[in-house]
């Protein structure tokens, strides 16, 4: 089954425009305190995912780039849960901050 993708410019558009979708950073905990896009959340095991997120939520998944896997396991492990409207933001941060976009985090400047 094919990933689902949303590109830098789409995620950018939605999150200023504020739709209501929920950002998750796949990210462990510190990487996600040191650096992350404003707005997202994460979640210690996928089951505390599956437990705050709503199923017919809009969900994008994201790490830190394209070599980065565990946003791909994190979108296989929501769609196997029943999960519709997934997608994954493969650039990650790399990508986002490449392009000179806002983060937030200790370890932002």
């Amino acid at each position: 089954m094919a990933i689902q993708l949303i590109g830098r410019e789409e995620l950018k558009e939605k999150l200023d425009r504020g739709d209501n979708f929920k950002l998750v950073n796949a990210l462990g905990e510190w990487a996600f305190r040191a650096k992350r896009i404003p707005g997202s959340i994460r979640f210690n095991t996928p089951e505390e995912a599956t437990k705050t997120l709503g199923i017919d939520e809009e969900i994008v998944v994201y790490c830190s780039g394209l070599d980065c896997i565990a946003s791909v396991a994190a979108y296989y492990s929501l769609v196997k849960a029943g999960y519709k409207n997934v997608r994954r933001f493969a650039g990650g941060l790399q990508e986002w901050e490449a392009a000179g976009y806002p983060l937030e985090g200790d370890m932002v400047e």
